[in-house]
């Protein structure tokens, strides 16, 4: 039978203030998987970048770049089969947030750095991609109360979920789960947590859409 443990290396996605950390971070102790995080409060450029996107843009996404080099290459050196990981954030939608805000010399820069880091990185096996409308990520990201994050705009979260969207049209290689995370609270209520978890067992490979009902307890 076909399980979640099954799969060796699952990465969450979504926008920003969709949750995607902290389901990564349930997944990885449910599945005793070793975690992968995003670090954005070591980006030095991140809060100059949401002041001033034109001056910090590309000095914002080569750190984030390198950063997920660094993370991704010691687990292709020990290999996937050594140890389950989950990430929070899937490497190929890297370029997503280039085009969304690099000018066009910029972003032949970036693209060249890309595809010659890009080369021998693991790729997971099961993606889920959270969506949730943009006043939900507004609302989520005022609660987290990041200081960086505190310039972030509507508008911004506006193409950046467009741009999501059609990223994971087109998305193939993997198991996809596409989740409607509008009314969802992994954090503060376990039993969110369980309905997905019994959504995912079964699956094993394809695309798959999850919208559930919030339960209350």
């Amino acid at each position: 039978m076909v399980s979640l443990t099954d799969f060796d290396f699952v990465a969450v996605e979504g926008p920003i203030g969709v949750g995607k950390s902290s389901l990564a971070r349930l997944l990885s102790e449910h599945l005793r998987a070793e975690g992968i995080f995003e670090a954005p409060d070591e980006n030095p450029f991140l809060e100059r970048f949401y002041q001033e996107p034109d001056k910090h843009a590309l000095a914002t996404q080569l750190h984030f770049l390198v950063q997920r080099v660094r993370q991704l290459t010691p687990v292709s050196q020990k290999g996937l089969f050594e140890q389950r990981h989950v990430a929070d954030y899937v490497m190929d939608k890297d370029p997503l947030f280039a085009e969304l805000n690099l000018h066009p010399d910029e972003l032949e820069i970036y693209r060249e750095m890309f595809r010659h880091l890009r080369e021998g990185l693991p790729r997971p096996d099961l993606v889920i991609y959270l969506q949730a409308p943009v006043e939900v990520l507004m609302d989520r990201i005022r609660q987290r109360a990041r200081p960086y994050e505190r310039h972030i705009e509507a508008h911004y979260l506006e193409r950046l979920n467009a741009a999501y969207a059609e990223f994971f049209y087109h998305f193939e290689g993997a198991a996809l789960v596409i989740v409607n995370a509008t009314e969802i609270d992994w954090v503060n209520n376990p039993a969110d947590f369980e309905q997905l978890v019994q959504f995912l067992e079964p699956i094993q490979g394809g695309r798959h859409y999850f919208n559930p009902l919030p339960i209350t307890l």
